[in-house]
């Protein structure tokens, strides 16, 4: 197996053959793109000024900058041989990184970095792609015999969200107002969210797609994705119930989402693709695929309450999509329309088979009729003000581990 001459751990997820990207800065360095690698990352910038990537169809200004935009406007290809490099230069038997006399200055820890949103990102969209979160919302507030609507097995269900209210781990949010409207109320009210939710998803972040009016077939799906990150969609459910008919989710989700500030690329997910439900009845040709799109990455969330300790409330896996990403990027283009260097696109919740595999709260306590115990001795049907939610991502393999990192955010008071 593949080892680097940079120590990591046994189970670290920022192994050799992981090298996800992000912008970080340091005390006395701007922010820039780097790779994590084990607990410390590597400076691009500083790998670039050091010449040891003049080979590469590059220039300084791709790495003199505070997002990964310029970068990935090369393309698949070219970032691939980028990461393909990087993994040579700290690959144990090649000592020319290791033993260049300036490769401290291109080496920083994580714990003295602070991590900055990765992308520019253009266009946000948000799928509906669990079968089993479908039908569990589709239980709670339709007939169950008719859980899922007529549309859902033909076609990934999906909404077009606000991308300028993404941000990255660590940063706080507020509790949004909006009207709400109790079952037992003739006028709706307005007011803080009191049914403030988190959604477990991922989402993936594209270089530029075809021309406008063209399409992305599911054999091309991975010629145009660069990578994955961790993606909380948070969600207030009592605007979203009174705000959703006809029209689906506006203020309920545009106030905040939370990613992972490491990007996770498709080639190091690879091998823990593997086959996916099979979908009955038959979709249409488009939406037909060949070969593995659903991949395999144990998912994990916790809440931890002010001064409390964290209870895990959520354990669940990217693999029960019911759509996977390749089907999600074939009908996003499938009448024309054009993506974009830095879009992003959420899986939707993702919930498995079992209530502790649930993806919202709104499931895990089932609309506030099953109150989760917190081990401060709390209960919670939603999320309260100074709650911090933490999201993990993991890829566990026989010989390594592929992370993301975590996806973590603490809930504010309105203002």
């Amino acid at each position: 197996m593949k080892k680097s001459w940079i120590d990591v751990a046994p189970q670290s997820p920022f192994p050799i053959q992981n090298i996800p990207f992000g912008i970080y800065s340091t005390p006395s360095k701007t922010a820039r793109p780097g790779v994590a690698i084990g607990d410390k990352i590597l400076d691009l910038k500083g790998l670039f000024d050091l010449h040891l990537l003049t080979h590469l169809p590059f220039a300084s200004n791709d790495f003199n900058t505070c997002v990964l935009n310029t970068l990935m406007k090369h393309g698949k290809v070219q970032m691939a041989e980028l990461r393909n490099t990087i993994i040579e230069l700290l690959d144990e038997k090649n000592d020319i990184l290791r033993d260049h006399p300036l490769v401290k200055d291109v080496i920083d820890f994580q714990t003295e970095a602070t991590m900055h949103l990765p992308v520019q990102i253009g266009d946000y969209t948000d799928f509906y792609s669990s079968e089993d979160h479908a039908r569990n919302v589709g239980m709670m507030f339709r007939d169950p015999e008719k859980a899922l609507l007529p549309n859902w097995k033909h076609l990934p269900v999906g909404y077009h969200g606000r991308s300028s209210s993404i941000v990255v781990s660590g940063t706080p949010i507020h509790r949004p107002y909006g009207q709400t409207n109790a079952s037992d109320e003739t006028l709706p009210s307005f007011q803080p969210s009191n049914q403030l939710d988190f959604e477990l998803e991922m989402a993936f972040i594209t270089f530029d797609g075809k021309p406008m009016g063209q399409r992305i077939s599911t054999a091309e799906a991975k010629d145009y994705i660069f990578g994955f990150v961790i993606f909380n969609d948070w969600s207030a459910r009592d605007i979203q119930r009174w705000e959703y008919v006809p029209l689906g989710p506006f203020l309920a989700k545009n106030f905040a989402s939370t990613i992972s500030p490491w990007i996770v690329t498709l080639e190091a997910l690879e091998e823990f693709h593997e086959q996916g439900p099979v979908q009955s009845p038959d979709v249409l040709p488009y939406l037909k695929y060949e070969g593995n799109f659903n991949i395999n990455i144990d998912l994990k969330v916790s809440i931890t309450p002010p001064n409390g300790a964290e209870t895990i409330v959520s354990e669940s896996n990217y693999k029960y999509m019911y759509w996977n990403y390749a089907q999600q990027l074939a009908h996003h283009t499938v009448g024309g329309c054009n993506i974009r260097c830095g879009d992003m696109m959420a899986s939707g919740t993702i919930s498995g088979p079992v209530a502790g595999s649930y993806g919202s709260m709104l499931e895990i306590a089932w609309k506030g009729t099953k109150p989760v115990p917190m081990k401060d001795g709390s209960e919670r049907k939603f999320i309260l003000d100074d709650d911090t939610v933490t999201m993990e991502a993991v890829s566990v393999g026989k010989q390594y581990n592929i992370g993301f990192g975590n996806c973590k955010g603490k809930v504010l008071a309105s203002v």
